[in-house]
């Protein structure tokens, strides 16, 4: 059964969902996405990755400021949508906007609800050393991300995965997992369990002191801190190379063995001593230049055993 759908969403993450949306036969009367944002030298007005791939399909694009005004809600009542599906939106949708669509406004969560609920949940769940993650269809209610599941794939995170993979993986998933709801919902199948009420957890936006390494936390937290933030915003060390502290970006490591003080650099291929064991970087980046490898780094910076980072 084709759905008439009003789609909301932002990031790239959203992308595939909506393409897939399209490519299962459904209308998309309407595109939300947040308003085109100031970037580049120039400070140019960028549209977002949905809005841009809306206006491919000839889909009609909205950005409103805010859904909190009953104009919003007399054009979103406008489209006479089955339904709304939400993917990263990036904006609060008040009760008035979730009551509209007939069969209700469907969220793509990031996150093995209720574990992760919040605007982080891919890098919170590598930060934390989480096994797991996974994708969640759910169905929106005021509160964040409080409401009932309708279907869920979970994902295993490896050990040496990065947010930025993780991302990637989620979003073929989930896109594959929504119309898979739609089918659902359109036949009057998808049935919808709410969440316990153990294990909750909040992935807060990431705070960009966060992102600084502390070598006297064990390895496995180190470890885990970059690839959870790689590759945005990115780890980062101060390296003193003569002029100063200055941030080195870490972009890959891997656990490796040796001991010494934290901080301690132990060889020419960049290992460095935690609290606990050690990692040794594998790809780093300094500020306007290119990603490196660590030993690369090591050898232009004349960094030698015994230098304390």
């Amino acid at each position: 059964m084709s759905l008439r759908v009003i789609f909301m969403g932002t990031p790239d993450f959203a992308v595939p969902t909506l393409t897939e949306i399209i490519g299962q036969g459904h209308e998309v009367v309407s595109c939300y996405t947040r308003a085109p944002a100031q970037a580049g030298r120039g400070l140019d007005l960028k549209p977002s990755p949905v809005h841009r791939a809306a206006e491919r399909f000839g889909i009609p694009v909205f950005t409103p400021k805010t859904l909190k005004t009953e104009d919003a809600a007399e054009v979103i009542a406008s489209h006479q949508a089955d339904v709304a599906v939400v993917v990263a939106y990036g904006m609060i949708l008040p009760q008035a906007i979730l009551d509209l669509p007939e069969l209700g406004c469907l969220n793509l969560h990031a996150s093995l609800l209720p574990r992760w609920r919040g605007a982080a949940p891919i890098q919170r769940a590598i930060m934390a050393g989480d096994a797991e993650s996974g994708i969640c269809v759910m169905k929106m209610e005021a509160g964040l991300d409080t409401g009932p599941v309708g279907m869920v794939e979970k994902l295993a995170i490896g050990p040496d995965m990065t947010a930025g993979e993780l991302h990637d993986r989620l979003a073929s998933l989930g896109a594959d997992l929504m119309v898979r709801a739609l089918a659902a919902l359109g036949r009057g199948g998808l049935q919808f369990t709410p969440q316990p009420v153990e294990g909750v957890t909040y992935a807060a936006k990431i705070a960009n002191a966060e992102a600084k390494l502390d070598w006297a936390r064990p390895a496995q937290q180190v470890h885990d801190l970059v690839r959870g933030l790689s590759p945005f915003p990115g780890a980062f060390a101060e390296v003193d190379l003569g002029k100063g502290p200055e941030r080195l970006k870490i972009l890959r490591t891997a656990l490796a063995g040796g001991a010494a003080e934290p901080g301690t650099l132990l060889d020419d291929e960049g290992t460095i001593a935690c609290a606990e064991g050690a990692i040794r970087l594998l790809q780093v980046q300094r500020a306007g230049r290119a990603p490196m490898s660590g030993s690369e780094f090591l050898r232009g910076a004349r960094l030698h055993p015994g230098h304390r980072l």
